[in-house]
This record gives C-alpha cells, sequence and structure tokens, in this order.
C-alpha cells in the first residue's frame, strides 16, 4: 500500500491469538467474539496510530496505517471492517504472519508485529520488522 507520495504506509501485523490470549477476560469461552472485540478497539488506531509506548516506533505513532490482523482456529470467520483487513491463517498463525512480513511490498516497507510470542519476535525480526508487545494494541 502506497500512500501520499509515494511513500509506503507502514504494515501493522497483529498476532490475534497472542494479542487476545494476553488478557485474561474469558476470552476462552469466546474466541471469535473476543477476536471481534479486538479488531473493533484497532479499527480507529489505522486513522490515528498508535498509542506513544516505549515499544511502538515513531513511524507507527503517525496515521496512515495499514492494520492486519491474523486469524486462527475458531476466530478464522472474523471480517474485515474498515481499517482492519483481517488474514484468516490457513495453518498456523505464527507462520502465516511470518510469510506476510517476508512478502511485504516494498521489502523495505515499515513493518511491526504486535506480539508477546518470542520465536515469533525472532522470526520476523530477521525479515526486518520490529515488534511489540500486546499493551502497544490494547489499553
Amino acid at each position: 500500500m502506497v500512500g501520499v507520495n509515494g511513500i509506503p504506509v507502514p504494515l501493522i501485523v497483529v498476532d490475534a491469538a497472542n494479542v487476545v490470549g494476553s488478557v485474561p477476560d474469558g476470552w476462552w469461552r469466546d474466541r471469535r467474539g473476543a477476536t471481534e472485540r479486538l479488531r473493533d478497539v484497532l479499527a480507529p488506531l489505522a486513522a490515528t496510530g498508535l498509542p506513544q509506548r516505549p515499544d511502538v516506533p515513531d513511524w507507527a505513532r503517525e496515521p496512515p496505517l495499514e492494520l492486519l490482523l491474523v486469524v486462527e482456529g475458531a476466530a478464522r470467520t472474523v471480517a474485515s471492517v474498515p481499517g482492519v483487513r483481517v488474514e484468516a491463517a490457513p495453518g498456523p498463525g505464527d507462520d502465516r504472519i511470518v510469510e506476510l512480513v517476508a512478502d511485504r511490498r516494498p521489502p523495505d516497507r515499515p513493518c511491526l508485529v504486535v506480539t508477546a510470542d518470542r520465536e515469533l519476535r525472532e522470526r520476523v525480526t530477521a525479515h526486518g520488522a520490529a515488534v511489540a508487545g500486546p499493551r502497544s494494541v490494547r489499553a
């Protein structure tokens, strides 16, 4: 996605299962509903930028942003909404996230992956992505 003056719009990839699971609010009783609630919290951030936090790069605090929510399992049927594109992983969500980061165009497009998963963090930083924890998108 290209923004104003041909500058690539930063890509924010959210690990839905990890971010939803970071808050013990009963999400395990309704994974789909919990993922929809997360999606709805994310939607305004495309136009406002992410909140200022130590783990959020400056470029991710400025709109516009492309927000991509990667879902798996019971949450695969969650639909996209304006501001958030939902990507249903055909297999493990972590593998799909790594593919999306590795295949982004242009390859130097700023990319932030939101997850607390240590192994996933290592895999995406190897492809040039920045990482932030779940609190970067959850108040």
